[in-house]
């Protein structure tokens, strides 16, 4: 199998699990649905995404040679692109533009570091992350209106709504990296991109290896990775559409039903059960979207690294 061929499995395999982990609280998974968006949509998109992540993966090994350089790595590009298929192959709206944020740079990341036996991807991630440019921030404020994801509530500073930020963009030469620093205190995602995927690597990605090479169930493995995530990183799309006293009041229901033993106990899977419930009474109000895209992120690590095997 092929450097690309690798990845790009790597990473649709990822959103894959991710989405049919059941059941994650809040979120679309195999059982349940919200009113627009279906299980079937999810599965679509993590077929849609396929030529964005070869091509970015692609440029990543010319990179690796020298062929292009690192702030030609068009990152903000393939997002929008990985956008604009996802709405093609499927009528749910937004299903991916966070976790694509997250695997685009991944991909291209593991195609420079695959002949050190990725050793080094992280690095490699800060890396790309930060040497992004004013053209990457104009094709991610792009994808993000083609996207149009709910609750994205407005910014102080380069909002995406304002037409002048754009102008600022390119007036200031602010990359996509200086971008995220912005958000940063209020977005996971971005918060993810400015300390080079903190969460990914060092808790979601260890955190599921360990439980799969353990348990060899990959379903509680995705599950019991999505609480452990919650428990200690309010969902900042909660936060966003409910108010940051409501996400820390999900992030602790999900620490008790961690405790009492989640999907490996009775006790566990009864409450987990009502958790889900609990979360969809206001429709996806109280959706842990954020939490879903850093759990296909760490997945992918997991299957990237060798970390784990199904």
């Amino acid at each position: 199998m092929g450097v690309v061929d690798f990845i790009v499995r790597c990473a649709q395999l990822a959103l894959l699990l991710e989405v049919s982990g059941y059941p994650k609280p809040g979120n679309v998974h195999r059982t349940s649905d919200f009113k627009d968006t279906r299980y079937e949509h999810f599965l679509a998109s993590a077929v849609a995404i396929e030529p964005c992540l070869r091509r970015v993966a692609y440029r990543g090994l010319k990179a690796s040679r020298s062929l292009i350089s690192l702030d030609d790595l068009r990152l903000g590009y393939f997002i929008k692109y990985g956008v604009r298929e996802v709405l093609k192959w499927q009528s749910g709206g937004n299903t991916c533009l966070g976790i694509l944020t997250l695997i685009v740079p991944l991909a291209c990341a593991a195609a420079m570091s695959f002949k050190e036996g990725l050793t080094n991807l992280r690095s490699y991630v800060g890396k790309i992350v930060k040497s992004t440019t004013p053209r990457d921030s104009i094709d991610f404020y792009d994808a993000i209106s083609i996207a149009n994801p709910g609750g994205l509530g407005s910014s102080p500073r380069l909002d995406v709504r304002d037409l002048e930020s754009r102008s600022q963009i390119i007036r200031e030469g602010i990359g996509l990296f200086e971008v995220f620093k912005i958000s940063a205190d209020y977005d996971l995602i971005s918060r993810e991109w400015i300390t080079s995927f903190e969460i990914s690597f060092e808790v979601g990605s260890p955190y599921f290896s360990k439980l799969l090479n353990e348990l060899e169930d990959v379903n509680i493995a995705t599950v019991h990775t999505f609480l452990r995530i919650l428990s200690m990183y309010p969902d900042t799309l909660i936060a966003r559409k409910a108010g940051l006293d409501r996400a820390r009041e999900v992030s602790v229901r999900a620490r008790e039903v961690l405790s009492a033993g989640g999907l490996l106990t009775e006790d566990g899977r009864r409450m987990i059960w009502s958790f889900d419930r609990e979360l969809r009474v206001e429709g996806n109000k109280l959706n842990p979207g954020s939490t879903a895209d850093l759990v296909a992120s760490s997945i992918m690590i997991s299957l990237l690294t060798g970390k784990v095997r199904l």
